[in-house]
């Protein structure tokens, strides 16, 4: 037996307690070392009788091997005779297992080496599986991170027991990530690696503004408001479809929050990003009349209504177009990802136009010549005939 004392135990108590790794994963990592540095010792890796015992109460640790009794001894590595069983325990009898210590007396240096590689390798592994574990649980969750480098055009935050990469395409844009800030970050992705797991996080999904009206309305956490759909261009606008389950509480009202007190810590949190809550309805006409908002809406007519296909024309008010449209397109893009119908909007104007268009079309639609059955070709004159044709 090799005495090791109790450090090893004062040791793997430290490791539980600072990273969470239990001290029966050290105390396994160090008698499958024993064994494996036995088996080399041996040269024979293939001795499956082979094990490691730890005296936790006297700090001892050897290797042994059990053998069978047997009053013939064929194979000595896995047989003993009954003779020298009896040496080691006087009531033991034949077909009996009983284990020998084959320690070997130079066997520290080598058990040291053995050790310490497998030791390494098994927190390593440990610690490996404990954060893949931890961020497994957390994936498609909202945590609190610090910011500790820009890496290329990767920020790297801290998340606790390792670092998170947000990708340049994840960040929100002009934001400038100063190291040492404090963050709330979404969990996007956690990926499995040979060192400790890659979890990917961002600012610029849009989970993250259900995360943060989870948080600060109860009325959705406690399932009384639904979020039915969030439509997000990170950094600039984020459209809300919102619906109350109870008819005597508002959905939008519960979302603003008493003076404006929640949507702002929600609009401070993603930078003033601006936020429109509009109320969800059935009826696709309503919805996309809330979905445009704040601009006002003339009519709005369901040209198609199917499973792959749903198209709206909508009219407003000249001096409303351009805020219907929205900068670059924005208002309508985002109507359009939150309800999912496409939006074509025309003005008063444009739709007067197009129905004048249209009458105007059909007044200069070609008459067709009908041939009765008694007419011929040449009972028609020839200037008729090119008339007809120009008509």
């Amino acid at each position: 037996m090799i005495k090791i004392g109790t450090a090893l135990f004062e040791a793997a108590e430290q490791l539980e307690r600072e990273k969470g790794i239990s001290k029966d994963v050290l105390v396994s990592s160090l008698c499958d070392a024993l064994v494996a540095g036995y088996k080399k010792h041996i040269k024979d890796k293939d001795a499956d009788n082979v094990e490691s015992i730890l005296d936790e109460e006297t700090g001892e640790i050897g290797v042994f091997r059990t053998k069978l009794v047997v009053e013939t001894v064929e194979n000595p590595d896995l047989e003993i005779s009954l003779e020298d069983a009896k040496e080691i325990d006087d009531e033991v009898e034949l077909e009996d297992e009983v284990k020998i210590e084959v320690t070997p007396e130079d066997f520290g240096r080598i058990a040291a080496q053995a050790a310490k590689q497998v030791i390494t390798q098994r927190i390593r592994e440990a610690e490996r599986k404990l954060v893949l574990d931890e961020f497994m649980s957390k994936k498609g969750t909202l945590i609190t991170g610090i910011i500790q480098r820009r890496d290329e055009r990767n920020v790297i935050v801290n998340i606790g027991k390792t670092d998170a990469i947000m990708p340049q395409r994840e960040q929100l844009p002009g934001e400038y990530y100063k190291p040492g800030n404090r963050i709330r970050v979404f969990v996007l992705n956690v990926k499995e690696t040979t060192r400790l797991p890659q979890v990917i996080v961002s600012q610029a999904h849009s989970e993250i503004v259900r995360e943060l009206f989870e948080l600060e309305v109860p009325e959705i956490e406690d399932g009384i408001v639904e979020i039915k759909s969030i439509a997000r261009e990170a950094g600039y606008r984020t459209k809300l479809a919102v619906w109350s389950n109870d008819p005597s509480v508002d959905s939008v009202g519960a979302c603003i929050g008493p003076r404006g007190s929640r949507i702002q810590t929600i609009v401070g949190e993603l930078k003033n990003e601006k936020i429109d809550i509009v109320r969800y309805s059935a009826d696709p006409v309503e919805y996309i009349v809330n979905a445009l908002s704040p601009a006002r809406i003339i009519s709005v007519d369901i040209l198609a209504d199917e499973e792959n296909k749903k198209e709206a024309f909508v009219i407003v008010p000249d001096d409303q177009l351009s805020l219907a449209i929205g900068r670059e397109g924005q208002n309508v893009r985002l109507a359009h990802r939150l309800t999912g119908w496409k939006i074509d909007i025309k003005s008063e104007t444009q739709a007067a136009q197009i129905e004048k268009q249209a009458r105007a079309d059909e007044t200069e639609a070609p008459v067709e010549t009908v041939q009765t059955e008694n007419s011929t070709e040449e009972d028609t004159p020839v200037e008729q005939t090119e008339e007809t044709v120009e008509a």
